[in-house]
């Protein structure tokens, strides 16, 4: 989420919890109100800190009492309306390993603390502080890659997707067990991707190394083209409240010697000149895995959401070439974006939902499903956008507008970012090769 978003939204809620502890905290269970260190802090270890801690995505640390006493209030509120953590997969659909939901005992042990006037209890009975890697969260990585220039940013108006292209200096394969991307100016980063361009890619052999460019600055038509699309893999992709790569053992992606990462960027603009240099963290599996993960996607881009409408309905679908095991999700809209399903479309026309998002764009999470689906070659795969372009959608930059695909945040997208797992030798490009088809590169 943009840091100015996260203080609006932690002052309303401030503003709404002024007086709904006291009104409405359960009595304390058995009489003994909980205390922080023994009761509270386990629970924002678990599910908050990894946001609200000195350097990441929260506005505010919560890791000493000193830090959350002054908030209990606010904390309270937020967590038994389940505004936070920010989740927003239906329940009824999925498990998801990496939801970080509280229960609802855990949701009224805390606002019994902060109604009890937020005691702090026996320092002895704190739990042993997390062990966070400064400035990452994955372990501490192997290798930081970072753009070499920033790119500077004007105080207004649009931004052109910009890249820059990295050398890797990989003299070996290397396999990707966790990653992560970290914008320098966070604010102003609507998404990114790492795409990887192996040695053998023509993808933008014309563009610049080391220097930030956009479509604009191509002068060549293949270049200018390739700034706008390629099937090239993609390492990660990252947006406000997305989760870093951790893949189980046995699994990681594959990044051939000699490659570049071509860092995808797309940039807004709040009012202030800045500039931004994202780095991304690197950590390698110990020993090549069974099998590789490759991101994949379902996109619709002709689409034309009528001013007014509430609930268009975008849909994309495409069956699978050969059997994959499915991993995670990764729904990416605009504003206008309101509902993000993946759903499986069986040979009867049966609709099975595995995933249901109630979509908030300042909040883009990666969904991993807790027991990956094994998944037959033909399966179909189908993604349901749903689109609110009318005033009863607060973040509607124009709901008199009619809305087509498009970069900036004005425009809309319909992109359904999936991962899944296949054998260590097979690359995209092998994936996509059925079995009736002759085993070559087009």
């Amino acid at each position: 989420m943009k840091t100015s978003t996260l203080v609006a939204v932690a002052l309303m809620i401030l503003a709404a919890a002024q007086t709904y502890v006291t009104k409405s905290s359960p009595e304390p269970r058995e009489g003994t109100p909980p205390v922080f260190y023994r009761d509270v802090l386990p629970i924002l270890q678990q599910h908050c800190q990894s946001c609200h801690r000195t350097g990441q995505i929260a506005p505010m640390p919560l890791v000493t009492y000193d830090d959350v006493r002054s908030r209990a209030n606010e904390i309270a509120f937020a967590v038994s309306k389940r505004k936070m953590p920010p989740w927003f997969a239906d329940p009824r659909f999925g498990h998801f390993s990496n939801d970080p939901s509280l229960t609802q005992d855990e949701i009224q042990r805390i606002v019994a603390w902060a109604g009890a006037d937020a005691p702090a209890g026996n320092l002895k009975d704190a739990p042993p502080p997390r062990d966070w890697v400064q400035g990452w969260n994955i372990s501490q990585p192997d290798v930081i890659v970072k753009m070499p220039r920033p790119v500077a940013l004007p105080a207004q108006g649009d931004v052109e997707y910009t890249y820059e292209i990295v050398p890797t200096g990989f003299a070996e394969d290397k396999w990707v067990q966790m990653s992560e991307i970290r914008p320098s100016a966070r604010e102003n980063v609507h998404h990114a991707v790492v795409y990887i361009r192996p040695p053998d890619s023509k993808w933008l052999r014309h563009a610049p190394l080391g220097t930030p460019f956009t479509a604009s600055d191509m002068t060549d038509e293949d270049s200018h083209r390739g700034a706008h699309w390629t099937d090239s893999d993609i390492l990660l992709v990252y947006a406000p409240g997305s989760s870093p790569d951790l893949w189980p053992a046995g699994m990681a992606k594959f990044v051939p010697a000699g490659s570049d990462l071509v860092f995808q960027l797309h940039y807004t603009t709040h009012g202030h000149a800045k500039t931004d240099q994202t780095s991304m963290g690197i950590v390698f599996a110990k020993k090549p895995p069974a099998q590789r993960v490759i991101t994949l996607q379902l996109t619709n881009d002709h689409f034309l959401i009528p001013p007014g409408v509430d609930d268009y309905r975008v849909e994309a679908h495409g069956t699978l070439p050969n059997d994959a095991t499915l991993l995670s999700f990764f729904p990416h809209m605009h504003l206008r974006g309101k509902q993000f399903d993946f759903n499986i479309v069986g040979a009867n026309g049966r609709i099975e939902t595995l995933l249901r998002v109630n979509y908030d764009f300042y909040w883009q999470v990666s969904y991993r499903l807790a027991e990956p689906r094994m998944l037959k070659a033909g399966t179909m795969l189908q993604a349901v956008a749903l689109y609110d372009n009318s005033r009863n959608n607060p973040h509607d930059p124009d709901p008199d507008a009619s809305v087509r695909w498009g970069d900036q945040t004005y425009d809309e997208m319909m992109v359904g970012f999936f991962d899944v797992a296949v054998r260590a030798d097979v690359d995209k490009w092998k994936y996509f090769i059925r079995s009736d088809e002759p085993a070559e590169k087009p």
